[in-house]
């Protein structure tokens, strides 16, 4: 043992003495590395004495070791060496901020200080570094698993995967992290790395990116894999067509592009376009006036050149299939059909629900007094009901004269009972309201009148349509009543009388123009009436109206009151004699009094909704239809008064399922069973909530008839 200690110190003096024996500018950076059954701790130290660098061993360091060089290394490859002999034998070197350098175990590397390095300072061989790669075009959390097979990570190695910045950790050897970050760029690439525009000439953009696509798609199952499909894009204000891909199929599509773009034959300047959702014959109004426009912006042609039957534009409407044809030349053919495409879109609806409250109270109270004599003193008070007068006229002519016997030359006739005539009575007392009490005491009579009322109600209204942007609609439900606007009778030797009727609408009116703009406010144009009839009066009947024309701004599903009257009336009414029925409390039989308050409270809201797809109509659509199915079988539950053996008819259930795509009903079926769908994304996503609004839409309903009825 210790002669291998003392050969080992002779070659360690021989190599420093042979240090000092060479040149002082050129041996001080130039080292040979000879270690053979060399402890290690030893050897760090002979290393750090040499690289003039303070070396921190852990404990646990320990071990012999072998290393031979035969060739001078200089400071970096001697500091490179001395990291590799300690990577071959499990240990790694953390370098500190103060030009300390700690020397411990591999698996203690990774969790200890190690430098950050970047593409500026990678690092070089075995030094430990942490690098932070971002991805743009692969999930972090599928490359994570694949990297940690190419790293050590029982050592010093670790990679790890951060989801919401989609970036990878990776830690290790710094040549290794290096080859880990070349393998991370070289898979991070896009299928489309590189765009080629392609300008068409004769051909359509679009139409060619609609051929493409086909292609595509048809042989796209088992011809190649998804990656190598390159993708199309028409820019129709250039006319031309945007490919990008990989280089092979890139440079296909553009070769096919290419041969496509040719010009077309005479026979072919024609072409039918079937319209989705516009009306032909609206269409062609403003097509031709445009497609006069772009034949005089292309120029008059030269006389003799035959061109100018080319240059002419025809556009024609076939209105049984709703389309348009067309002949023109190939680019005024494109500008044309770009138009039809931005005109023919389909149009978003509106739903304008109308909300009417209307609350009136009146309290009504009268008393009064009526007396009179035979000898025609007394007082009469009209401001309550009849008068004494009418009432004892009406008794009077009521009560009709005795018979009588006539005898003439010893015949005797007897005359039956005359019967009074209770016109006027009835008529007297149909004009009592409340009490009317008459007192006869020989020629002196009173009529006591008394009166007290209490009215209430409470109308609601929900009329509502629905109707296409700038489209106008409207809406009645109500009656209509005749009115007599004229007569002529069968005086002055007239034959023919006649009269002149006219029917007047009333009920709930509701006429509305809505303008969707951008976001989700819409333009209101209202025309809302309530009217019905008051009463007859002696021309005619009265109606009682209540419109409103107003221009509202208001954001889809936002309530807006459009306007409304707060009306209280206070009436009172006193008819009394004069000195005498001001005498407290007796001077209430000389006066007849009558009271009366009233007070209306009606407002006037508004509720648009905008219909943009047609999720969102079948979830308006199904919450409605279940909200009157929810009416019908609690009408089924109640029963029929008196007849309990009937059937009450009950809508069929909604089957929404039948008008949905799939895709939509397996993300309803996965929110049904709970899973796939947070709370967070059906309150964010419109059509989402749209979906679960009508999939819950008959608990939903029964709560809004409960409401409704409170």
């Amino acid at each position: 043992m210790n002669n291998k200690r003392i050969r080992r110190r002779l070659i360690a003096g021989m190599v420093m003495g042979a240090s000092l024996l060479a040149p002082q500018l050129a041996w001080s950076e130039q080292y040979a590395a000879n270690f053979k059954g060399t402890d290690i701790q030893e050897f760090i130290n002979i290393v750090g004495k040499n690289l003039n660098r303070t070396i921190i061993v852990d404990p646990t360091v320990r071990g012999k070791i072998n290393v031979r060089s035969y060739d001078l290394l200089n400071d970096e490859q001697y500091y490179q060496f001395f990291l590799n002999v300690l990577q071959v034998y499990g240990y790694a070197v953390v370098e500190m901020d103060n030009n300390i350098i700690k020397v411990i175990k591999d698996k203690d590397a990774k969790t200890a200080s190690i430098r950050v390095a970047d593409d500026n300072a990678p690092g070089l061989g075995d030094e430990m570094v942490t690098r932070i790669v971002a991805l743009y075009n692969t999930e972090a959390k599928q490359l994570a698993p694949l990297l940690r097979q190419l790293n050590d990570n029982a050592g010093g190695g670790n990679v790890v995967n951060y989801d919401p910045s989609n970036v990878l950790m990776i830690s290790g050897r710094a040549a290794v992290v290096n080859k880990l970050v070349e393998i991370v760029r070289r898979v991070d690439k896009q299928g489309d790395t590189a765009v080629e525009v392609v300008k068409l000439e004769f051909a359509s953009a679009g139409e060619i990116v609609r051929i493409v696509d086909t292609l595509y798609r048809s042989t796209a199952n088992q011809a190649q894999m998804p990656g190598q499909a390159p993708k199309v894009v028409a820019d129709e204000r250039t006319n031309a067509v945007v490919v990008s891909g990989d280089e092979k199929s890139r440079e296909r599509v553009v070769k096919l592009i290419k041969k496509l773009d040719a010009e077309q034959a005479n026979t072919g300047n024609t072409k039918v376009r079937y319209l989705r959702y516009a009306k032909a014959e609206d269409l062609v109004e403003v097509l031709t006036g445009f497609a006069e426009q772009l034949v005089d912006d292309k120029g008059t042609p030269q006389a003799g050149s035959g061109s100018k039957r080319r240059n002419e534009i025809n556009i024609m409407a076939h209105t049984d299939t709703n389309a348009l044809v067309i002949s023109a030349e190939p680019d005024q053919m494109r500008t044309i059909e770009s138009v039809i495409n931005q005109l023919d879109i389909r149009r978003a609806q509106v739903l304008v629900e109308a909300i009417i409250v209307e609350v009136s109270e009146g309290d009504d109270v009268g008393f009064g007094v009526q007396w009179a004599t035979e000898g025609g003193a007394g007082t009469q008070f009209n401001n309550l009901g009849p008068t004494i007068g009418e009432i004892g006229a009406g008794i009077w002519q009521a009560q009709g004269e005795e018979g009588s016997t006539v005898c003439n030359d010893g015949t005797c006739t007897e005359n039956p009972d005359t019967r009074g005539d209770i016109t006027l009575l009835a008529q007297a007392l149909g004009k009592v309201n409340g009490m009317a009490w008459g007192v006869a005491m020989g020629d002196f009579g009173a009529l006591i009148q008394a009166v007290s009322s209490d009215t209430k109600s409470n109308v609601l209204a929900t009329p509502s349509i629905t109707t296409l942007d700038n489209q106008e609609a409207s809406f009645i439900v109500g009656d209509e009543v005749p009115i007599l606007t004229g007569s002529q009778n069968s005086s002055n030797g007239n034959s023919n009388p006649f009269q002149t009727v006219e029917r007047k609408e009333v009920g709930v009116k509701l006429k509305v123009v809505p303008q969707v703009n951008e976001g989700n406010a819409v333009k209101l144009t209202i025309e809302q009436e309530v009217s019905g009839i008051n009463g007859k009066t002696g021309v005619d009947v009265t109606f009682a109206t209540r419109r409103l024309t107003t221009t509202v701004m208001a954001d889809s599903g936002q309530i807006v009151v459009l306007g409304g009257l707060i009306n209280e009336e206070v009436q009172e009414s006193v008819q009394k004699v004069p000195f005498l029925g001001d005498i407290p409390i007796i001077g209430h039989l000389f006066k007849s009094s009558s009271s009366g308050k009233k007070k209306k409270n009606l407002m006037v809201f508004i509720k648009p909704t905008i219909i943009r797809d047609g999720i969102t109509m079948e979830g308006i659509a199904g919450r409605k239809y279940n909200y009157f199915r929810a009416l019908q079988l609690e009408q089924q539950d109640r029963g029929v008064n008196l007849m309990p053996n009937t059937d009450v008819p009950v809508l069929e259930e909604w089957d929404q399922e039948a008008y949905l795509p799939d895709d939509v009903n397996e993300v309803l079926n996965r929110y049904k069973d709970g899973k796939g769908l947070d709370t967070k994304m059906r309150q964010t996503d419109p059509t989402l909530k749209s979906i679960s609004n009508s999939k819950d839409s008959d608990a939903e309903a029964a709560t809004d008839k409960d409401s409704a009825d409170e």
